[in-house]
């Protein structure tokens, strides 16, 4: 799985991500491929958790979208993500079915959204959630949450306690490993969301 934390603090946003890929019970890390879990599409960065395949996918599809890809607001997040499970089911057939009594076809996607109006978290259902402080998703989050929490009183960068949330996902979580990927960037107060 993976380790991607947001953090949002003293008017800068970082995300930043593990590296390791697993397939099963096999480990295939940097040393073997370039493992990137955040990409940039126009000034968002997109980081994933779950499974391999949505990475080429979930980056030609906001890639292609051009300015149907909007992504600086709960609502415009949301129909992006809409417009983005109809190009999974339609033009790379997605397999929508998680649970029998599910109430929504499911895009099967957990993601968070960074740029300069903020954090966005994205799941199956299309569910947006916007986060003021810090967040995390992939099978270390648990990890990196309570690490995020212990440290973001204290007097620390956004940068260095997205750092310590990943290292802390990667020492506990048997599938998160380093280097890291980490990048931050000034919150712009003049966008409205």
């Amino acid at each position: 799985m993976t380790t991607v934390v947001v953090v949002k603090k003293a008017g800068e946003i970082a995300i930043a991500a593990d590296s390791l890929v697993t397939f099963g019970d096999t480990r295939l890390s940097q040393s073997y491929e370039e493992n990137r879990k955040v990409f940039l599409v126009g000034d968002s960065y997109v980081g994933l958790a779950g499974t391999t395949a949505h990475f080429p996918v979930m980056r030609a599809i906001l890639s292609g979208m051009a300015d149907e890809c909007r992504l600086h607001s709960r609502d415009e997040v949301f129909r992006t993500f809409c417009r983005v499970h109809q190009k999974l089911k339609e033009e790379y057939f997605l397999n929508t079915k998680e649970e029998e009594d599910d109430p929504y076809e499911s895009s099967q996607i957990t993601c968070v959204v960074a740029n300069p109006t903020g954090i966005y978290g994205i799941y199956s259902y299309r569910e947006v959630f916007v986060f003021d402080r810090f967040w995390g998703i992939g099978s270390g989050r648990n990890f990196a949450l309570g690490a995020m929490f212990a440290l973001y009183d204290q007097d620390l960068s956004a940068s260095a306690i997205a750092e310590a949330g990943v290292k802390a996902g990667a020492e506990f979580d048997k599938s998160s490993a380093a280097p890291f990927q980490v990048h931050t960037f000034p919150i712009d107060t003049t966008i409205k969301s």
